[in-house]
């Protein structure tokens, strides 16, 4: 059972997603809250495997709580959502340790499949939204000089397709191996490059150059 707790303001659509989200069998709404104020003390509290954030809430973004709980819970996964594929937001979400970013118009399945994406060490990210992320990257790269990493040419084709929004299972079809295989291929990969996610993984490929 995958134990959530939700950050969302608008109470509609809070109380829609603990409804469809508790129903599945697979996820426990630990707790849902309007704003983020208290996250740290809720996650003591609940002990939560994953966090759905809001990024516009009152009091306190998304991104502000997003950057606490990874200096306080860095094992907490956040997958962040929003109305909007703003540019300068997604960026700063991948920057700031998101596992991931949904708009709040996807299909419920969807919401599903990217929670357990998340859940397997996963980064879901639509096609359109890991576009503007590759480019944004490409955009901010520096110049300073990086220590070499050697990737595999497995280990930088599994990355090509994060980057484009692939899921594993997804990629594990693309490249005839199992999820399991794709899921220790990113093992080594976030050993080599010292992160602990996907949208970690990739950011620093971007910003060195690996893909």
């Amino acid at each position: 059972m995958i134990r959530i707790l939700i950050f969302e303001d608008n109470k509609a659509f809070r109380n829609n997603l603990v409804d469809f989200l508790n129903s599945t069998g697979e996820i426990e709404i630990s707790g849902a809250y309007p704003d983020a104020r208290e996250v740290i003390s809720l996650i003591k509290k609940h002990q939560p495997d994953l966090l759905l954030m809001d990024i516009q809430m009152p009091f306190f973004s998304g991104l502000e709580a997003l950057s606490l709980v990874k200096k306080h819970h860095p094992n907490v996964k956040v997958l962040i959502q929003s109305i909007h594929s703003d540019d300068d937001k997604i960026f700063h979400a991948v920057c700031n340790g998101a596992s991931g970013y949904i708009l709040k118009t996807s299909s419920p399945d969807l919401y599903l499949s990217s929670i357990k994406e998340v859940m397997s060490g996963g980064s879901p990210l639509s096609p359109s939204i890991a576009t503007k992320v590759l480019a944004l990257f490409q955009e901010h790269m520096d110049t300073v000089k990086t220590p070499y990493v050697d990737l595999t040419s497995r280990e930088r084709e599994i990355l090509i397709y994060l980057s484009k929004g692939k899921s594993y299972k997804m990629i594990a079809e693309a490249c005839f191996i199992s999820v399991n295989t794709v899921c220790t291929h990113m093992t080594h990969i976030y050993h080599k490059l010292h992160v602990n996610s996907a949208t970690e993984a990739l950011a620093k490929a971007w910003k060195n150059k690996m893909i």
